[in-house]
């Protein structure tokens, strides 16, 4: 029987508010697209790396389930509403639970997942934010990467939710580009050194210039 290939799930939550409508949704999409095209020219990328996006504004859902890399279809992405940062959170712990693969007695299970969060607002669903935020710190079952983009961001949530928190001064198509390619790079990263060092802190490329590490 062949052996099960270990993935290493990558989940993008992407804020498609009302103030992501214009250039910052367009500039999303522009940036998933180069994702796939970097990552897919990565072997090692290409064997371990599937995807998947869960998008969040009045509520949230998951537009794209895990998928391997080279059947993944760029999303139709739209911006509009509220900041359902909350439900976006639920919606990642409900799709880790029924999408990752759990180690078993005679079979290693998926790598911990990567999550990267990319909000320009503060989650309108206070109450769904601060269960889900616990829940998901209590439990540690992924490795998560917030971007706080733009001056109306909030650092302090995203805080709650992972030491690693990003901010990013604008929400211009270049620097999306740049946090994009980042994050093509972490997961290029992490595909190479997860067979090193199982179980240790994850590692990441330096910020992109002009982008902020959150203390």
């Amino acid at each position: 029987m062949a052996s099960y290939v270990r993935r290493l799930p990558v989940y993008l939550l992407l804020d498609c508010s009302g103030s992501m409508v214009g250039e910052p949704i367009e500039a999303v999409k522009q940036g998933v697209k180069a994702l796939l095209s970097e990552l897919r020219g990565d072997p090692q990328a290409l064997e371990t790396a599937y995807l998947s996006v869960i998008t969040f504004d009045s509520s949230a859902r998951q537009i794209i389930p895990l998928t391997e890399l080279m059947l993944f279809k760029e999303p139709d992405i739209q911006a509009g509403g509220a900041t359902a940062l909350g439900g976006a959170l639920n919606v990642l712990i409900d799709c880790i639970k029924t999408e990752v693969h759990k180690s078993t007695e005679t079979q290693k299970g998926d790598w911990r997942p990567l999550v990267f969060i990319l909000t320009d607002g503060s989650p309108t669903d206070i109450e769904e934010f601060n269960k889900a935020a616990k829940l998901l710190t209590t439990v540690k079952t992924a490795n998560i990467i917030a971007c706080a983009a733009g001056s109306s961001a909030n650092t302090s949530y995203l805080k709650q939710i992972t030491e690693n928190v990003l901010m990013m001064n604008t929400l211009s198509a270049g620097d999306m580009a740049q946090f994009f390619a980042w994050v093509s790079g972490s997961i290029k990263m992490s595909s190479k050194s997860i067979d090193a060092a199982p179980g240790a802190a994850i590692e990441l490329p330096p910020p992109p210039q002009g982008f902020v590490v959150v203390p």
